[in-house]
């Protein structure tokens, strides 16, 4: 087996996100938690890493923005990267650098790259044919046109994607296009942009990545893959857009770098920012690892077109890895900016103080690292309690309390250890080298899951060896049992700082650990006797029913008010005559009795009094929508002259009136005031 490089450094990168709206959890566990653990154990390990982080300011969606609210985009970039920013270090990300793309430094930067290019013959120039707003006098980029999607009939889908069914489009695909900035029929011109010629980097790029990488996640190389089957075509690195870093070259008045060649741009020149004088050893030196960490999204960008750049400009190392994670859902939907559909960081620090940590466990625990994931309010509320606070705080609390009680807060000193405490030692001994394999190689819930298992181990040794009733006989076996039980506790305060880096930091002041040090991890006798701890602070809280209701209520209300501004009509029904209306005798009757049928998950079976001496039996699909006990006594209206119709072995004699709602939930028609059963309604 080859032996595995060893780095004089590491660059780590994350994700620039659009500085046109805060970030939310699916961010957060798809790019900066895994990335703000990895670098964090690397630092445990006195590594040389930077973290590297910053905006991305330029693109059609902030000029969306910016003009729906009626400010300039610099208006927008300004406010959400100070927002995005704030709410980053609030989380613990610990960026060695949040740069951002609107930077002179950046500016420079990513005109420089592109003039090395083109000075030396990399690009292709090529006129097409694009929509452009005679009204608006403006070229129209993918996201400023709107029409009807050819594939599944949507007529939201923009022309770059359709929304509804997933389908990558070209502006030209749609049908009956429309500019979204007047609505008129944008006309076809011609226009002059430059091109990455992909395809003459494919080779290249097959070798290193599908012969090369072949340890790369699944889901990495996978996709990585199916692009270089399908063959790469040319690119514009260039467009028509009045935002954004302009072309550096004579001729290309208008038009400015094409956002996917210049954020990632970024990483270099934010790592400029930070090292101005010894910048490119990290991005030049082979000794330098380079890691980016990014959601699904992203992977073509950072493995196949930013890569081909970095060949094309021929000085610069290519990644080592890009460990890149898939979507995390949110209560069984996909997370959405448009419909609010998120839980944002910045409302969650606000909601949550001092949590800061709960959050980061929880989207560790439930990371989305080689399929999708959700992310619940109840399962938030359940790993914190069933977890963080019933095993993690619970063994830390129990530690040092007895501690305190027994000792007066003087760490004792273990005598001689008994078969059950070699036995506890040997099993948390290995945990140093399970948990940087797992770290190692960007398993982080599995990492994380290891971390736990020490909490376990300490809970369990506490509850076999029951200090405080060998306390009574026998306080030499009690110094030895709390001694294990510290040095367990410090082997948590290393072992779960790169996951919890705020309760890590409570925990170590707690038992007056100075730092945390990779190397003691697994180590009996991190503690010295003698020492002292404080008193026990819990670490975490349980978080209450109502504290998750609140959450659960808003994102009802959201998911009603994206409803109701989605909600259109059905178109009236043809003309009718009076007489075909008279010829429906529809009537009010009174619920009797009302049960679900049988083998029928959508029916409930009704008896109805209709004023007649028997009651009439009608069946009805909304089951889904009422308890059977909520509608007896209610009054209803039904059409009484419908042919009796057989349902599920019912005879259903006659059909009850119901309203579909917005979000197709049926509602019973009844009468406002009681009347009496058998009224005609008409």
């Amino acid at each position: 087996m080859e032996e595995k490089k060893k780095y004089a450094r590491t660059l780590v990168t994350t994700a620039l996100p659009y500085a046109n709206g805060p970030v939310h959890i699916g961010h957060l566990a798809g790019v900066y938690v895994p990335a703000d653990i990895y670098v964090r154990y690397l630092r445990l390990k006195g590594e040389d890493v930077l973290m590297i982080g910053g905006s991305d300011e330029h693109g059609v969606p902030i000029t969306i923005k910016a003009q729906k609210e009626g400010v300039t985009p610099q208006d927008i970039v300004d406010r959400y990267h100070n927002i995005i920013k704030d709410s980053m270090a609030g989380l613990g990300i610990s960026f060695d650098i949040y740069g951002r793309t609107t930077s002179q430094m950046h500016r420079h930067t990513a005109s420089d790259f592109f003039k090395k290019l083109y000075d030396k013959g990399e690009f292709i120039e090529k006129t097409s044919e694009q929509f452009y707003d005679e009204e608006a006098n403006q070229w129209l980029a993918d996201r400023y046109i709107t029409g009807t999607c050819p594939h599944c009939g949507n007529d939201g889908a923009y022309g770059d994607q359709c929304e509804a069914c997933g389908t990558s489009l070209n502006a030209t695909d749609l049908i009956n296009p429309r500019s979204a900035i007047t609505g008129n029929v944008p006309v076809l011109k011609e226009t002059k942009h430059w091109y990455m010629p992909l395809d003459k980097w494919e080779p290249r790029l097959r070798q290193w990545i599908l012969e090369g990488h072949k340890e790369w996640k699944t889901n990495v190389y996978g996709q990585c893959k199916s692009w270089l089957d399908g063959g790469l075509q040319p690119r514009a690195v260039t467009r028509d857009l009045n935002w954004g870093i302009p072309v550096p070259i004579d001729g290309a008045e208008g038009k400015v770098l094409y956002v996917w060649f210049d954020a990632p741009i970024g990483y270099i020149s934010n790592t400029k920012e930070l090292r101005p004088d010894d910048w490119e050893k990290y991005w030049k030196d082979s000794d330098t690892r380079i890691i980016h960490f990014i959601g699904k999204d992203n992977i073509v960008f950072h493995c196949l077109i930013f890569p081909a750049m970095l060949m094309a400009e021929g000085s610069y190392q290519l990644p080592e890895n890009v460990p890149a994670n898939e979507f995390l859902n949110l209560e069984g939907d996909k997370i959405s900016t448009s419909r609010n559909w998120a839980v944002w960081l910045h409302e969650y620090l606000q909601d949550f103080p001092g949590k800061q940590d709960v959050l980061r466990y929880v989207l560790t625990a439930n990371a989305p690292e080689t399929k999708d994931n959700d992310f619940t309010w109840k399962d938030f509320q359940d790993r914190n309690n069933n977890e963080l606070v019933a095993i993690l705080g619970n063994f830390v609390n129990r530690a040092i309390v007895l501690t305190n009680k027994y000792f007066d807060g003087v760490i004792p000193a273990a005598h001689e250890l008994n078969d059950y405490d070699h036995a506890t030692i040997e099993e948390f001994k290995g945990v140093k080298d399970e948990l940087g394999k797992a770290l190692d190689t960007f398993h982080f819930r599995a990492a994380l899951a290891e971390a736990m298992k020490l909490a376990r181990i300490g809970n369990k040794y506490l509850a076999d060896t029951e200090p405080w009733k060998l306390a009574k006989t026998d306080m030499a076996r009690v110094e030895t049992i709390m001694n294990v039980a510290l040095q367990i506790t410090a082997n948590l305060a290393i072992a779960f700082e790169p996951f919890l880096p705020f309760s890590a930091e409570k925990l170590r002041k707690m038992i007056n650990l100075d730092s945390a040090d990779w190397n003691k991890l697994g180590s009996i006798d991190i503690l010295k006797a003698g020492g002292r701890v404080e008193k026990a602070e819990l670490l975490f809280e349980k978080i209450d029913d109502e504290t998750i209701k609140a959450q659960t209520d808003r994102l009802e209300r959201i998911k009603q008010e994206n409803i109701l501004k989605n909600f259109t009509p059905k178109a009236v029904a043809p003309t009718v005559t009076f007489d075909d209306f008279q010829k429906l005798d529809i009537r009010v009757g009174k619920v009797l009795e009302c049960e679900k049928v049988k083998k029928a998950d959508k029916l409930l079976k009704f008896t109805i009094d209709d004023g007649t001496s028997k009651p009439r039996t009608i069946v009805s699909g909304i089951a889904k929508f009422y308890k059977p006990e909520d509608l007896v006594g209610k009054q209803v209206c039904f059409i009484a002259n419908f042919p009796t119709r057989k349902l599920k072995g019912v005879d259903s004699q006659g059909m009850i009136l119901s309203a579909e709602d917005a979000d197709g939930r049926l509602v019973v028609i009844g009468p406002q005031g009681e009347v009496r059963p058998g009224v005609q309604v008409g």
